[in-house]
């Protein structure tokens, strides 16, 4: 599952909800306050989660696979999960090695959460013309995409407002890989980043992310609405229940489906940035994100790093006998 941090919230969330929401100014702002406050916890308690993903992202293994066994007791070979993973970063860079990178995340956070709120405030849904929430097909169907269109501005705006903090909390993060201290704080990183690929090196990478929140949350909306209005019986004495969870397991679906767009704007961000991580063995200098897209594809590993648990390791791993 693509991580969670990364995914339009408000696509789980309903209208109406969010930073900005409220029946008044002073609501407003606490309800936003507590909106950041929520985010950075949740950043930083996942922090751990998103660190390691990204290691297996870049392709780095550091530990060899075991041997263990599917479903049907055949012998296969298992790459480390997400705790073996941990506990060797750990061994390397002690406990707060696990944090490399939280700052530029929480700031990243923390702009994102904002500027929701903001652009919320300054396009309400409300204002909109206004769309009759009768049964009618038509005008239920136009209410969806009032409200689907509102949400891709705010995630849009967003996305591209913290993808500079972003950017810097990728590269942080993957200088475990070669030992590297060349992005060593948030304020450095800004002027380094500057000079050496002048403003685009900011935005590298944000371009799948858009692309991957778009298709998320047009999919997500409207396969619920499309379930909800013609698969689920007004009749059954539970419809309203199954409609309230549909829009979030269409989330948990679409976050799988919509997972290499995260997987290639994680991996353009250090592309070809002078870290190890970003430069052979670990990937080829990547001309576009379309390019890396191809590359991953040919390769069979668009969902490289989607699952930190039970990882089979690659053919040409397994290709050795285990018995």
């Amino acid at each position: 599952m693509a991580d969670a941090a990364a995914l339009p919230s408000e696509a789980l969330t309903p209208p109406g909800g969010g930073p900005g929401a409220g029946p008044g100014p002073g609501r407003a702002e606490g309800a936003e306050g507590l909106f950041v406050v929520l985010g950075a916890g949740l950043a930083a308690a996942s922090h751990p989660l998103l660190y390691v993903k990204l290691l297996v992202q870049v392709g780095h293994e550091p530990l060899p696979p075991t041997i263990g066994r599917n479903v049907l007791g055949k012998k296969v070979l298992y790459l480390p999960g997400f705790f073996t993973y941990a506990r060797h970063i750990v061994k390397v860079d002690g406990k707060r090695g696990l944090f490399r990178g939280l700052t530029p995340r929480l700031i990243s956070s923390t702009l994102s959460t904002v500027t929701r709120g903001n652009v919320k405030k300054a396009f309400p849904l409300e204002d909109m013309e206004h769309v009759s929430n009768k049964d009618d097909m038509k005008t239920s169907l136009r209410k969806v995409v009032k409200e689907t269109s509102h949400e891709m501005m705010m995630q849009c705006v967003s996305r591209v407002v913290s993808h500079p903090l972003h950017v810097i909390s990728m590269r942080c993060m993957v200088q475990f890989i070669g030992r590297e201290v060349k992005y060593s704080g948030v304020f450095s990183a800004i002027v380094r980043i500057f000079k050496e690929e002048g403003i685009l090196g900011f935005f590298v990478g944000v371009v799948p992310h858009i692309v991957g929140d778009v298709i998320f949350l047009w999919c997500c909306n409207l396969l619920a609405h499309f379930i909800n209005t013609y698969a689920v019986d007004d009749n059954f004495s539970q419809a309203s229940v199954i409609r309230s969870y549909t829009k979030f397991v269409m989330g948990i679906a679409m976050s799988m489906l919509t997972y290499p767009f995260l997987l290639v704007g994680d991996l353009m961000a250090v592309n070809n940035c002078g870290l190890r991580a970003g430069l052979p063995p670990y990937a080829p200098v990547f001309t576009s994100w379309i390019h890396c897209w191809r590359y991953l594809s040919a390769q069979g590993q668009l969902f490289r790093g989607s699952s930190l648990v039970f990882r089979r390791a690659p053919m040409q791993a397994a290709c050795f006998p285990i018995d």
